[in-house]
């Protein structure tokens, strides 16, 4: 399924991040797009929770990368925050590939990175605002899976 899911309200984006903790695999990228304040830190804590942490979920803005293991979640786990990168190159320069070597990743401004729709794990969502003349409320989660991910998305 591809197009818009409605997140009226942080328990949406709860339900919507344990949905996607619940199909997540190492090797696969959660590529979260949108606006400052669009809400890619929420979902990314979603997903985290929904993988079963439940401490503090730092925004890796300052560090760009934050690591969790098992037994704190059920697979490794790289949270990324790639605004602060003036190139992609700087990306595989800070050891990206070595932090992802047998994790999953969630990557905040993708793009800043080079992008990762490219990769068949790849599950692509861009928050936006929702409508506000449609009477909705809230943001809106457009998910764009890649191969790997239209047989587990529901």
């Amino acid at each position: 399924m591809t197009g818009p899911i409605s997140l009226p309200d942080l328990a949406a984006t709860a339900v919507l991040g344990a949905q996607i903790a619940g199909h997540l695999r190492p090797g696969d990228v959660v590529a979260l797009s949108g606006g400052l304040g669009a809400g890619k830190t929420t979902l990314a804590r979603a997903i985290i929770a929904g993988l079963g942490h439940s401490g503090e979920v730092p925004s890796p803005s300052f560090a760009i990368f934050e690591s969790y293991d098992p037994p704190l979640v059920r697979l490794p786990l790289v949270h990324a925050d790639f605004y602060r990168l003036a190139r992609p190159e700087e990306s595989q320069e800070l050891g990206l590939d070595d932090y992802r070597d047998g994790a999953a990743l969630i990557a905040e401004w993708p793009e800043h990175a080079g992008g990762f729709a490219h990769e068949p794990g790849c599950l692509s969502i861009r928050l936006e605002s929702a409508a506000q003349e449609a009477g909705e409320q809230g943001r809106m989660a457009i998910v764009n899976p890649g191969a790997d991910w239209l047989s587990r998305w529901p």
